[in-house]
């Protein structure tokens, strides 16, 4: 038995009219993996199983799970290939869907997942929308004082969009980011009609104190037909460097502002002496 099975699945996003049909595939590099599982990951919810097979032809029957039978269909044209087909497309087929190959015939038995395909029956009225794509810089607060050698959150926030059939990818300086320093939400949010997800990216201080460092959001966006790509960058930031001449200046003025502080300070207390001496001045002859 293979231990490196391979399970490929496509595509990545569905959309769908109400009504429509829709097909996702599913292949696997190892002929002693002849049990094939579909199943299904509705939002918030776990998988739950819709069809089984083992084999191909007549001798692999599909084994559908109560109502699945009516809704779906699989095909098999080998034991490395199989397809599962959407009747019918309603909104209670939104779901992400999953694909399994296994070497026995019980779900409890090692199996091994394609990454899943998303499905989204589109809402009548609403129109595939491409997403706006921001990137914010470090916050004030954290970037206050050049000293401080804490990390440096950079967020970029894609909105707007409709379906949530996105992905989020970082590069510095055209170089892929895929490590930790990544952070990005594990579903988009729904906000009213369209959909909103925000990822960060931690650099260290001295990465984003380097002038001219470009950090950059993309957003991959599928609009039923195809991926198209949204990005917004941000520049680095040139450490806070304080000269000679520009030390003079800034303590220079500090100085004249404090002596300007303390004149203005003289006048209002002279004032103040000057009207507690006039009224006790009233008072006396009255």
């Amino acid at each position: 038995v293979s231990q490196s099975v391979l399970i490929t699945q496509w595509p990545r996003y569905i959309s769908s009219p109400p009504n429509g049909s829709a097909e996702m595939t599913c292949y696997q590099n190892d002929t002693n993996y002849d049990y094939l599982y579909w199943y299904q990951q509705l939002s918030g919810r776990s998988f739950q199983l819709i069809v089984s097979t083992v084999g191909y032809g007549w001798v692999g029957s599909p084994n559908y799970e109560g109502q699945f039978k009516e809704q779906f269909e699989l095909t098999r044209a080998d034991t490395m290939r199989g397809a599962l087909v959407v009747r019918t497309a309603a909104p209670s087929h939104s779901a992400v869907y999953f694909c399994a190959a296994s070497t026995q015939c019980d779900t409890a038995s090692e199996a091994y997942f394609g990454k899943g395909t998303k499905l989204t029956v589109l809402e009548p009225g609403l129109n595939v929308t491409k997403p706006k794509v921001k990137v914010l810089r470090p916050s004030a607060r954290e970037c206050g004082n050049p000293k401080d050698k804490a990390r440096k959150t950079i967020v970029c926030v894609a909105s707007g969009f409709y379906p949530d059939h996105v992905g989020i990818l970082w590069n510095i300086d055209g170089q892929n980011v895929t490590d930790r320093r990544v952070a990005t939400d594990n579903a988009a949010l729904r906000v009213d009609q369209y959909y909103r997800i925000t990822s960060r990216l931690s650099v260290p201080a001295e990465e984003w104190f380097t002038k001219g460092k470009n950090f950059t959001c993309i957003v991959s966006f599928f609009n039923g037909k195809n991926t198209e790509l949204y990005k917004s960058s941000t520049i680095g930031e040139k450490e806070f460097e304080l000269s000679a001449e520009k030390y003079l200046m800034v303590t220079q003025t500090a100085r004249f502002s404090y002596i300007i502080f303390i004149f203005k300070s003289s006048i209002y207390g002279a004032f103040v002496a000057f009207l507690v001496w006039r009224l006790q001045l009233v008072k006396n002859i009255y």
